[in-house]
């Protein structure tokens, strides 16, 4: 296969240069109704106009026909062009020279239509799994959360067996090659040099789709509530750039449409697009394990100028909703401008349409709140207005955000709307004598000093991990199943794994924001005793020890717990025979990761590992009489 010559900046620009109705309007009679285009279908013979062209989204509707498209569209089903044939008919009319058509160009688009090839067989590889024998767990996870499998089919949903190499094999019969499906980010090479691996295993499969509806990336969920990471997405690729992609964007365009709603409805999960779907709001969207960046924004607003942000009610939504109001407020214009819906208790949309029906999830978003009322709470929130000071201090924060909107008229409407909102506060405040108390939970004090142990076990692995994002990322998997003996740390651990997972910036700032707001004081102030580290490259040798570190911290763990359901005598011989092999395997795998050599017996002395062997020996000893 071959990719398309024209690449998406080209195809924009060219529509941007084109106003679809003068198109359509050369051989549809248009009238003019609000902000579109009206005039009877050229598909059918129909007397009553349901023809419909909007510029400003810049595609047409069909209600007779059910035909919708931009105006590369249009040509094609009215002139019965190809696409190639239909951009250079418009690329001439706007005056655009076409690309150049060079070996390298073809050879690029060669590559890029195999690596669309391996994505688009892995999906029905996922597809077959789903319904084969392997895929029993998957379809009732699935059919558990209200999905039939009637509906399967529409949101090509799949699933990874929990193998290593399933994949591999499997599409290395097709003809695809190693290096394409790790260029498609379906497989992973480790850097020890050991064969590659598949990156989706035991998790049911979300196809990611691009803006023309090809499968470009995959997220993959855990079917285990407490598993870590509960979504993995791919990793970055020629094909997938994950703050340039929303979730189901192509479909969502279509049905919004359709339905003729002001924008698209954006929310934080696979799940909850699909929940709104089945409930008759077939215009969600979601972002992929990202904040929303301006690319996406883009996005958003090609479809409709008010699209509406949908998040639980809980911190972490509140949350995400500030980070999209900092992102948005410097593109905000005339027409293009966000909606925020905060649901009720700590509910997301899956869950509320479930527990509550799809009245309630209609109810919330027909109560969104524009991002003008949110800017204002949150700026309000940030503590009491009992002194001038903190009064002249909460306006320059309005000021202050107000400062980061380009547009000049935008800037001016949101300047008089706040400051007048900010007369009549206080005015009401002096009739009440009252004072605004603010946030209890962000203003709780963090300067005692509570009892802590300043050096529990790995806490140091764990802080070295969050001041490098790269190494995060590298040991994100065995951090999931690293257990932390005292209880600070694992509810630090909890907390990296909260901002990871919701697609937010791991960092000290973050944490700290985050542990503040449930009331973590102890978290925070060991934290704090932490120094700061360099970033590391975890391909670096530096780095390497510090995953190896990792690693032997969590064989260490393990040889304890086992060791401990020795001396209990729980298990049975099945579990006693396991522990003499796993035993080996740790030993074995340990010395690989220490890469061998005569500093092994010091590196494992030092981890605790020998320590570990030994113990789990003697008890061993002690069970078996050996």
């Amino acid at each position: 296969m071959v990719g398309p010559r024209f690449n998406d900046s080209y195809i924009n620009e060219l529509k941007s240069r084109i106003r679809i109705s003068d198109v359509v309007g050369r051989k549809v009679k248009l009238v003019k109704k609000g902000k579109e285009w009206s005039g009877l279908s050229p598909f059918t013979a129909e007397k009553t106009p349901s023809f419909y062209v909007n510029d400003q989204k810049q595609f047409f509707k069909d209600f007779s026909s059910g035909k919708f498209g931009d105006v590369i569209t249009f040509l094609q089903e009215t002139e019965r062009l190809s696409f190639s044939e239909a951009v250079e008919r418009l690329a001439a009319e706007a005056g655009m020279e076409l690309p150049q058509d060079t070996p390298q160009a073809k050879a690029e688009r060669s590559r890029r239509g195999r690596l669309l090839d391996v994505c688009e067989a892995a999906t029905k590889f996922f597809e077959d799994q789903l319904r084969g024998p392997e895929g029993a767990a998957a379809r009732a996870y699935l059919e558990g959360r209200g999905l039939k499998p009637s509906s399967w089919g529409e949101y090509r949903l799949g699933f990874a067996p929990d193998s290593w190499r399933a994949l591999q094999e499997h599409l290395t019969k097709t003809g695809a090659t190693q290096k394409d499906m790790l260029d498609a980010g379906l497989i992973i090479q480790p850097d020890s040099g050991r064969d590659p691996y598949d990156r989706f295993r035991g998790r049911v499969i979300f196809p990611i789709e691009d803006t023309t509806g090809k499968v470009i990336a995959f997220g993959g969920r855990a079917m285990e509530k407490d598993a870590k990471p509960k979504y993995l997405n791919s990793p970055e690729t020629e094909l997938f750039h994950k703050g340039a992609q929303l979730y189901r964007y192509k479909r969502a365009r279509e049905a919004a449409a359709m339905a003729d709603v002001e924008g698209l409805i954006v929310c934080e999960g696979y799940m909850d697009v699909i929940a709104l779907c089945e409930a008759g709001f077939g215009y969600g969207v979601a972002p992929l394990g990202t904040a929303l960046t301006e690319d996406q924004l883009s996005l958003l607003w090609k479809v409709g100028g008010e699209p509406v942000l949908c998040f639980d009610g809980d911190a972490a939504g509140v949350r995400a909703a500030h980070k999209a109001i900092d992102r948005a407020l410097p593109y905000l214009e005339p027409g293009r401008s966000l909606f925020f819906t905060l649901l009720p208790d700590g509910l997301d949309p899956d869950d509320l349409i479930r527990e509550r029906g799809k009245g309630a999830m209609g109810e919330a978003l027909g109560g969104a709140k524009p991002l003008v009322d949110l800017l204002w709470m949150r700026e309000l929130e940030q503590g009491p207005l009992d002194t001038p000071e903190r009064k002249a201090g909460f306006e320059q924060r309005l000021d202050e955000a107000v400062a980061h909107i380009s547009h000049a008229g935008v800037k001016k409407a949101y300047g008089r709307e706040l400051h007048q909102r900010l007369r009549d506060y206080l005015f009401q405040m002096r009739r009440s004598g009252s004072v605004r108390s603010g946030n209890d939970l962000q203003r709780k004090a963090i300067g005692r000093k509570p009892d802590l142990n300043l050096n529990p076990r790995g806490l140091r692995i764990l802080v070295r991990l969050i001041d490098s994002p790269a190494m995060l990322e590298a040991g994100i998997e065995r951090l999931a199943a690293a257990r932390f003996p005292d209880p600070v740390v694992s509810g630090l651990k909890d907390a990296v794994f909260d901002l990871f997972e919701s697609g937010e910036e791991v960092d000290r700032t973050g944490l700290t924001s985050h542990l503040r707001l449930f009331g973590k004081d102890k978290a925070i102030q060991l934290l704090q005793t932490q120094p700061a580290g360099t970033p590391l490259n975890p391909n670096s040798p530096e780095g390497q020890e510090w995953l190896s570190a990792l690693e032997r911290f969590c064989a260490v763990d393990e040889l304890s717990h086992d060791q401990q359901q020795l001396r209990s005598g729980a298990g049975g011989d099945v579990f006693e025979q396991s522990c003499a092999e796993e035993k080996a395997r740790l030993k074995s795998e340990i010395r690989d990761l220490t890469r061998g050599g005569d500093e092994v017996h010091a590196i494992e002395t030092k981890s605790g590992l020998s320590r570990a062997l030994n113990a789990f020996g003697e008890a061993a000893a002690k069970k078996w009489g050996r």
